[in-house]
């Protein structure tokens, strides 16, 4: 009988030992840290990573992983400062650098992260025309994520990058944007055919100088000109006057009528 009851006792202790070693020691992979509160208090060093021992029923661990957390934004409706109506979503990327501060001085900081990337991204966004938007993407991203950081900085959460992703924009904007570019693309070409003549005007005024300083180009510029006709194909062939021919023509019947 003594020996049963004293197996029954092993047993037991066996057993509270187990569970006391179950509830003690905890590991924490190496993007882990552990919150540890002790009778509510918490204790100033989060454990980990590796092994380490708590006190079973006394103290009580919260994990916190340090990884980099991505964060999507959900779509966001944006009165531009032109006053464009446009629909945005983004992405941002944090991690957490003090895990006491993300788990003592905010109930969810998942939660309260995303929270308040929406309200900047609402605020940011409705300070800039449509053209910024579109165009200084860059710039509007350092600072949506320079604002987010300073905002998260007392949760112990860093913030990497903010990057807005896509910007929807109603489908009448987007025809007239389609009908400002062409209105664009005609006017460059327009100024672009202008610049042309222009220097052709000039280039024909160079050669019609250099021409009335050494007659003798014209007929070069003639012979010139009846080579090409020779070696084309084409079956009417226009062979022109020279200007010397039609000069003299004009003299002689400038004389006929004066006599």
């Amino acid at each position: 009988m003594d020996v049963s009851a004293g197996l029954i006792v092993l047993v037991v202790v066996l057993v509270l030992a187990v569970l006391f070693l179950f509830a003690a020691v905890k590991i924490a992979r190496e993007y882990e840290r552990g919150v540890i509160f002790r009778l509510g208090r918490l204790l100033p060093h989060p454990k980990g990573p590796g092994l380490f021992l708590l006190i079973p029923i006394v103290d009580r661990m919260v994990k916190v992983d340090l990884r980099t957390v991505t964060l999507n934004v959900p779509p966001q409706e944006v009165i531009t400062k032109d006053n464009v109506p446009v629909r945005v979503n983004a992405v941002a990327y944090f991690r957490i650098v003090e895990p006491n501060n993300a788990i003592t001085q905010v109930e969810n900081y998942m939660v309260a992260t995303s929270q308040i990337a929406q309200t900047t991204l609402r605020s940011v966004l409705g300070q800039h025309v449509l053209d910024e938007l579109l165009s200084e993407r860059d710039k509007i991203n350092a600072i949506l994520q320079s604002i987010i950081d300073e905002a998260t900085s007392p949760w112990g959460i860093k913030v990497s990058v903010v990057e807005v992703k896509d910007v929807e924009i109603p489908a009448s904007m987007q025809r007239a944007m389609a009908r400002q570019a062409e209105a664009e693309r005609e006017r460059r070409a327009k100024v672009i055919s202008a610049e042309g003549e222009f220097q052709a005007s000039e280039r024909l005024k160079d050669a019609a100088a250099v021409m009335a300083q050494q007659p003798i180009t014209v007929q070069l510029r003639y012979l010139q000109t009846l080579l090409e006709i020779g070696a084309s194909n084409s079956s009417t062939i226009v062979f022109p006057i020279p200007i010397d021919l039609l000069t003299a023509l004009s003299n002689a019947a400038d004389s006929g009528t004066n006599a």
